[in-house]
């Protein structure tokens, strides 16, 4: 038989003050997050390139878009991980094979229980005023946010798609949150993260 779509969806989020993460840790993550998502993509290519059709599905997030405190380890893994879509975008489109991306926001799942690994320093406290402050918050997004149903739907909507789209936003705030980033000044969109994840922060 042949192979019609390959969907990248494995990943987690190492998350916490990036001093505290260990060798180990980054290494751990940017493998998990990108290179197993290389490794795949790069060995089902001669089969997609053969037969002149395919679809490459990954599913990256919004946090390969837009950034938030305390999640430096995943943003760097997501945002590369878009940058190595794009570019495929671009040369596998000649083979007519389709390079799409899954860009969830938030979405209530196990990722923050499951799927979520906190790095820890031993003796480093100077983060921990700002960590407790912070995370609460970032897990109620979680917590208030649309189901997997919206993921699951999107990915059929990609993988059914004939066409050369490359990238499916998804959740209801997805869309406003990135032409609000692309519109206003950073200064303008770091203040309105501040203001979400910090506001229980007191320096």
């Amino acid at each position: 038989g042949s192979i019609d779509v390959l969907y990248n969806n494995a990943g987690y989020a190492a998350v916490g003050p990036f001093e505290a993460a260990s060798q180990e840790e980054i290494k751990k993550q940017f493998d998990t997050n990108v290179f197993g998502v290389m490794n795949v993509t790069r060995a089902i290519l001669p089969h997609f390139r053969e037969r002149k059709s395919g679809t490459i599905i990954t599913t990256t997030s919004m946090g390969g878009l837009i950034t938030f405190p305390l999640y430096s380890l995943y943003h760097g893994t997501k945002w590369a991980v878009e940058g190595f879509m794009e570019s495929l975008h671009y040369e596998l489109k000649p083979f007519n094979i389709k390079v799409k991306c899954i860009e969830p926001g938030a979405i209530k799942t196990d990722f923050y229980d499951r799927s979520m690994n906190v790095v820890k320093k031993e003796g480093l406290t100077a983060y921990d005023k700002y960590t407790d402050a912070c995370f609460p918050l970032m897990q109620e997004v979680g917590a208030n946010a649309p189901g997997p149903e919206v993921v699951a739907q999107k990915v059929y909507k990609a993988a059914t798609a004939n066409n050369f789209k490359l990238r499916y936003p998804v959740g209801s705030q997805s869309p406003l949150l990135l032409f609000i980033r692309r519109m206003v000044p950073n200064s303008w969109f770091f203040a309105m993260v501040r203001k979400v994840v910090e506001k229980r922060f007191k320096a």
